[in-house]
């Protein structure tokens, strides 16, 4: 999946849950993220540790929602 589209994702719902695909699984944050388009990396840190992941290797792009809707 193209880190573009994580991006956009992460700016519309502010939260986003990731899975690499090395299997690995992050909570990104609006405010906790940059991403670097030109070295295609993905930026944040979080408690105790910095973070570079690669921007491309983002298999499952997963959000959560606090509510349910009830309309």
């Amino acid at each position: 999946m193209k880190m573009e589209l994580v991006q956009a994702e992460l700016h519309k719902h502010g939260e986003a849950i990731i899975t690499t695909s090395g299997g690995q699984t992050f909570e990104l944050h609006t405010g906790d993220v940059q991403f670097d388009l030109e070295n295609r990396v993905i930026r944040f840190r979080s408690s105790g540790a910095d973070f570079i992941i690669d921007g491309d290797s983002v298999e499952i792009l997963q959000q959560h929602f606090s509510h349910l809707d009830n309309d």
